[in-house]
């Protein structure tokens, strides 16, 4: 049986949410030890088909910095993937390349889903959605299921810019939540004016957040990621506002654990997945077109996602993120790179999601998936106007 990552929830302040991996599950060094080949398909691979982009680029070249619980370079998905990084905890763990120890196992699974290589487990296959990027981690997080840290938002500050400054980002990805602090904000603001692509999880509070926004995903500038299901479905979890750019898979996740070589799985999911998955496409963009600015990688993903009917709503944004059309929008001569990244209305009259939904998450947790989540009521201007441009094609 695979080990289970559950949901993470939000929670008032700073407080850190996780669920807890089972002692039994935990190796004697950093985080959960598990042999478990893969039960089935990934699903997000399928709805995904990240490799219709291959042909044009593999994020080769491309950095992305995982702000997270670490990233272990154990799984053979991730081995050779992973640099030394940094570690911002108190009492960081030795022994290894800083970052690289995940007690928690979530930016494991986080970092696999961004960057990871093939690999063929229980006959099925796994990778990243482009397998050629390399991971830069930045241990923000520690494996606990609960955490009230009145620093945690300025660590994940300095995190941002130590991964600017130092760890050579071409993207940062954050599937966690926080509330807003203007050292944070000057830090996003920091890496964006540094042509740094930053992604962020929408949170999982669900119908909670009744129209306040959620931080750092509703920066501005920063792409703001909702999560499906299977059915391309909203996730119910997934909280919905005018920050929500676009959407990923965001529930029945499986991916690397950090010891074992086995996978684990998340039935409820998260936000904290989705984000990683638009992680990957952002290095996909940035491997073909590396001189684009990061508001230009964000319009051309929500420019070629799949549209909900309304073009936009407050649950999916631009609707399902599409890495085939967001790569190949980039060649000369296509409607998307001619107009800036527009694309014409949907042919059918029915849900384009319905039949490639992506589920978007990253506020959620693999058996002890760390999340810094915060409930937030601070009323927002729609992030479209703030940047100027208008919904959907």
């Amino acid at each position: 049986m695979w080990v289970r990552v559950g949901a993470v929830v939000a929670v008032a302040a700073v407080t850190l949410v996780v669920p807890a991996v089972p002692v039994a599950a935990r190796a004697p060094g950093c985080g959960p030890t598990v042999t478990d080949p893969l039960a089935a398909a990934p699903w997000p691979l399928q709805r995904l088909r990240p490799e219709n982009a291959w042909p044009l680029s593999v994020g080769t070249g491309v950095t992305v910095a995982v702000v997270d619980s670490g990233v272990s370079t154990e799984h053979p998905t991730l081995t050779g993937k992973v640099r030394a990084g940094r570690d911002l905890l108190d009492a960081p763990v030795s022994g290894g390349p800083a970052g690289t120890c995940d007690e928690n196992g979530h930016g494991t699974l986080i970092a696999g889903i961004i960057a990871g290589r093939e690999n063929t487990s229980g006959g099925y296959r796994f990778h990243g959605i482009a397998p050629a990027a390399t991971i830069v981690p930045v241990r923000v997080l520690r494996d606990q299921r609960r955490s009230t840290e009145a620093d945690l938002s300025d660590r994940i500050a300095d995190a941002v810019r130590w991964s600017v400054d130092q760890g050579g980002a071409d993207v940062i990805n954050l599937s966690l939540t926080t509330p807003p602090t203007p050292g944070l904000e000057q830090a996003i603001a920091y890496a964006i004016g540094r042509r740094v692509v930053v992604v962020a999880a929408a949170g999982n509070e669900g119908g909670q957040n009744r129209g306040g926004a959620v931080y750092p995903a509703a920066y501005p500038g920063v792409i703001g990621v909702a999560g499906v299901d299977e059915k391309d479905g909203h996730v119910g979890s997934s909280t919905p506002g005018d920050f929500v750019d676009v959407a990923a898979p965001g529930d029945n996740i499986a991916g690397p654990s950090p010891a074992g070589g086995g996978y684990l799985f998340t039935q409820e999911g998260g936000t904290s997945f989705a984000a990683a998955y638009v992680s990957g496409v952002a290095a996909l963009i940035r491997g073909y077109a590396p001189d684009l600015t990061p508001d230009e990688v964000s319009r051309r993903i929500t420019a070629t996602a799949d549209h909900p009917p309304q073009l936009w709503t407050r649950e999916v944004g631009h609707g399902v993120v599409n890495p085939a059309r967001a790569v190949g929008a980039l060649r000369p001569g296509t409607a998307a790179a001619a107009d800036g990244g527009r694309v014409p209305d949907p042919v059918r009259e029915v849900d384009p999601l319905a039949s490639s939904k992506v589920v978007a998450g990253w506020v959620g947790g693999i058996g002890a998936v760390v999340a810094l989540l915060a409930l937030v009521s601070v009323p927002v201007v729609r992030r479209g106007r703030q940047r100027g441009w208008r919904p959907g094609p």
